[in-house]
């Protein structure tokens, strides 16, 4: 059975870091792309950055050049690491697995139960 355990969430100022994990049981993370999205209260969850099987990347332009997504094979985890965080970056944040490389959310099929942000002074 595929299982996703998302971690690393918590409360941060502005301007702080946080770094979420992805962490997979059940199947082996290499052969698939990941992603990580995130939903907003009242919005709709929104990709945020993949990683495809070969290490290529993808971000939303709301995250490039403050996110960096990362794989680690030996620990079959995938790793989001968040810098210069902001108010609007606040949303419960999850990951999941696909076979596209996308950061639409309705091709991917297996979804952990996801990790809460919070950016607030």
């Amino acid at each position: 059975q595929v299982r996703f355990v998302e971690s690393g969430g918590g409360l941060v100022q502005p301007g702080g870091s946080l770094r979420l994990s992805c962490a997979a049981s059940g199947f082996t993370l290499r052969s698939y792309t990941i992603g990580w999205f995130r939903q907003a209260p009242g919005k709709e969850r929104e990709g945020v950055s993949c990683i495809s099987s070969d290490h290529s990347t993808s971000y939303a332009d709301s995250v490039r050049g403050r996110f960096t997504i990362s794989r680690d094979k030996a620990k079959n985890t995938v790793y989001l690491q968040m810098n210069s965080l902001k108010p609007e970056d606040t949303a419960l944040y999850y990951c999941a697995a696909g076979r596209m490389f996308t950061l639409s959310p309705n091709v991917y099929d297996d979804w952990g139960q996801g990790t809460q942000v919070t950016v607030s002074s």
